[in-house]
């Protein structure tokens, strides 16, 4: 499950992957600060998304290539995150199923 909460006022979406408990395994910044990812245990942990207003798409999917994460179920849970601004939003992506 993947949890995202936008925060309007300041414009920016925490995406929270799982294991915040201990951010000490660094950071990555992602197109100028666009997206910056935070490790634990080794393992990307929480991504901050920093204005959405001009397009936060392409640096949410480079984020989730480098970091072998689903680009799809983080724009979808970045997306919800906005539509219901300043709460938290939860979501569940199943595996892909073959057509």
């Amino acid at each position: 499950m993947i949890k995202a909460d936008y925060e309007s006022r300041f414009d920016t979406i925490q995406i929270t992957l799982g294991g915040t408990d201990d951010l000490s395994g660094g950071s990555d910044v992602i197109e100028n600060g666009a997206v910056i990812v935070s490790y634990a245990g080794g393992h990307p942990a929480m991504i901050d998304v920093i204005g959405t207003r001009n397009g936060f798409e392409k640096p949410l999917r480079i984020a989730a290539e480098r970091n072998g994460l689903d680009a799809e179920a983080l724009l979808a849970v970045a997306q919800a995150a906005i539509a219901a601004p300043d709460r938290p939003v939860r979501l569940d992506v199943g595996v892909r199923v073959a057509a």
